[in-house]
């Protein structure tokens, strides 16, 4: 059974394996309220996950030891369990796709696991994991479904209020559930009035879904730049502690997201992959009543494909009006581009590409050009277009 005892003996178990990540305030990215980050994105391995699979590790019996652990992941999880079988002296077997990314794989490796490519896609490498455990004997280390996976995420709890008084709110990303359910059962039991709220992804909405309906549900599939919670069905023991301990569940976008992402890049200096910025998205699009109140967000992880990160950022930079494109029908004479740059230059953009096409215009001697420019925001954005109205250009 789920104790606060149990969390509070994770903790001391977890003093050598994890690394303490102390709560940060964060400035201007939600002014209404007063805003902390926990960075689990600077933990070793770069995720939270090492606290759940450690402390399940660590309380393996000798027998369970000697066997060595099994586990099925594509990212976050897979590097927890390696880490943390390593630090007990035992070996760990990962299961992974073979579509999974390269840095992933030797990322696993790394930390001291065996690794075995599945052909297919994450629940082909589930079912061998599954295999490979009742032929060998290995201990399966669930991702999120276990109490001791969920008393080590816990200690995230224990952390924050050793750090900070009198906060109101906890925001938690939700996949699986394990990271909730163990931060809502322990601060519940030490601070019953603290809220704690989740937040899951639009594309995979599965623990919300669940808990509206109040039965667990089963995604068909999941679409989302927030990999680490694109979970299609939460699990049992998470469904029940969330669906007693959590406050509410919100949903958030893909560009709310990457918005979030590109805050904490500019504001933070920090980097957070989809899963771990959900909670600051939530906070800055309002989808909680924090205004006013002490927060905490949970940074659940950092590890974003660096190739991913760009495109994330120039997503970002959309969403919140830094970049802008508009599409100018023109009469094609000299002298043209000359004044839409003067416009632009004077309303203080920075034209950053212009192009130049021939199309089906109203005149025979039309064109279009189309621009692309940075920007400050959304006001900065109509100022510019009204102001190159005004001057008898027509935006298409």
């Amino acid at each position: 059974m789920l104790t606060l005892d149990k969390v509070f003996h994770a903790q001391v178990v977890l003093k050598d394996i994890i690394r303490k990540t102390p709560a940060v305030r964060a400035y201007g990215i939600a002014p209404d309220c007063e805003l902390y980050l926990k960075p689990e994105n600077l933990q070793i391995t770069g995720s939270f996950k090492v606290r759940g699979s450690g402390y399940m590790i660590a309380m393996l019996s000798d027998e369970e030891k000697q066997k060595g652990v099994i586990a099925c992941s594509a990212g976050n999880h897979a590097q927890g369990v390696a880490l943390a079988a390593s630090k007990c002296g035992i070996s760990s077997l990962i299961c992974l796709p073979d579509s999974a990314p390269i840095s992933k794989v030797e990322a696993t490796k790394a930390y001291g696991a065996d690794v075995c490519l599945v052909k297919g896609c994450y629940d082909d490498a589930f079912q061998k994991a599954i295999e490979l455990r009742d032929e060998k004997g290995y201990t399966f280390v669930h991702p999120f479904d276990d109490e001791n996976v969920i008393a080590g995420q816990g200690t995230i709890a224990l952390e924050i209020f050793k750090d900070l008084d009198d906060i109101d709110a906890i925001i938690v990303p939700v996949g699986g559930g394990g990271l909730i359910s163990g931060i809502a059962y322990t601060a519940k039991q030490i601070r019953p009035n603290v809220k704690i709220y989740g937040v899951q992804v639009a594309g995979a909405p599965s623990m919300y879904n669940s808990i509206n309906s109040g039965q667990i549900e089963c995604l068909d599939s999941v679409t989302t730049i927030a990999d680490g919670i694109a979970v299609k069905q939460p699990g049992e023991n998470t469904f029940n502690i969330v669906k007693d301990y959590v406050d509410d569940i919100a949903l958030v976008t893909d560009d709310e997201v990457s918005s979030a992402i590109l805050a904490l890049i500019e504001k933070q200096k920090m980097i957070a992959e989809g899963a771990g910025a959900a909670a600051v998205a939530a906070v800055m699009f309002g989808k909680f009543p924090v205004s006013g109140k002490k927060v905490v967000c949970v940074v659940s992880g950092g590890n974003i494909d660096v190739t991913s990160l760009s495109r994330v950022i120039d997503r970002g930079l959309l969403n919140s009006g830094r970049s802008f494109s508009l599409l100018i029908e023109l009469i094609d004479k000299p002298g043209q581009l000359k004044d839409v740059s003067r416009i632009i230059a004077d309303c203080g953009g920075n034209v950053t590409g212009v192009h130049y096409e021939k199309g089906n215009t109203e005149s025979v001697n039309g064109c279009y050009l189309r621009i692309e420019m940075e920007t400050r925001d959304y006001k900065h954005i109509e100022l510019i277009t009204q102001t190159l109205r005004d001057e008898g250009f027509k935006i298409v």
